[in-house]
């Protein structure tokens, strides 16, 4: 397990900075998976690639782009990968704990620091995809948020409904406990939306638009398939 007793070359979480985002990074392209500023995404590494990866960020700044493709991995006629088209947005996750196991793969934690916008894909590096990137549009994610104004009661109650008609366990009394904050960073990870929904609410503008995005995919996801009449879209 790692901890925060790192390089002075890389800076420790609290600290760091739109400046210490970098120009160029290395890729994990996991469709229907979201990493937001602030939040935490366990991870599974096994492919080499990842594994390369992983080994390079370490050694470095710890720092991954994670981004969702638009489409499936696609083969072309010889059975070899095709990489497929990303999203225009990602997150800067950074490494925060890390197991290795002893089949040499790892369990992995990034914690979310900041949005960004991929410019072009450089090509691969030890089988990984790596690109230029932006983050200076998205300075307000390594700052404190603003005030949040989003009606919590009506959101829970939508989030039981999703829950209830997916069959899904959930503890409430984690839930519950949670401030909004970290509520609104919560859910749209570990929510199993489709990926262009997870998109939306990763490109949402602020927290608070969020929220909005949130309630309104809560709420069609837990309509009965007969109450879609009385029910029309937001």
């Amino acid at each position: 397990m790692i901890d925060d007793d790192i390089p002075r070359a890389v800076p420790r979480l609290r600290d760091m900075t739109l400046a210490d985002m970098p120009a160029e990074l290395g890729l994990f392209p996991l469709r229907e998976v979201l990493l937001l500023p602030r939040g935490k995404l366990p991870l599974n590494v096994f492919e080499p690639r990842y594994i390369a990866l992983l080994e390079d960020a370490l050694a470095g700044t710890r720092l991954i782009g994670m981004i969702q493709p638009r489409d499936d991995t696609m083969e072309d006629e010889d059975g070899e990968d095709q990489f497929p088209p990303l999203y225009d947005i990602g997150a800067v996750g950074r490494i925060t704990s890390l197991t290795e196991r002893a089949d040499g793969t790892y369990a992995v934690t990034l914690t979310g620091l900041a949005r960004f916008r991929l410019l072009r894909e450089t090509g691969l590096h030890r089988g990984y995809r790596r690109a230029r990137i932006d983050a200076s549009s998205f300075a307000s994610d390594l700052t404190d948020s603003a005030d949040l104004y989003f009606d919590r009661s009506r959101m829970l109650t939508a989030l039981r409904r999703y829950c209830s008609m997916r069959g899904f366990g959930t503890r409430w009394n984690v839930i519950d406990q949670m401030d909004d904050e970290t509520l609104l960073i919560t859910l749209p990870m570990i929510c199993p939306f489709p990926a262009a929904e997870k998109q939306a609410l990763l490109e949402s503008a602020s927290l608070n638009d969020r929220a909005r995005t949130l309630q309104t995919l809560l709420e069609l996801a837990g309509h009965e398939p007969d109450d879609d009449a009385s029910h029309p879209p937001v």
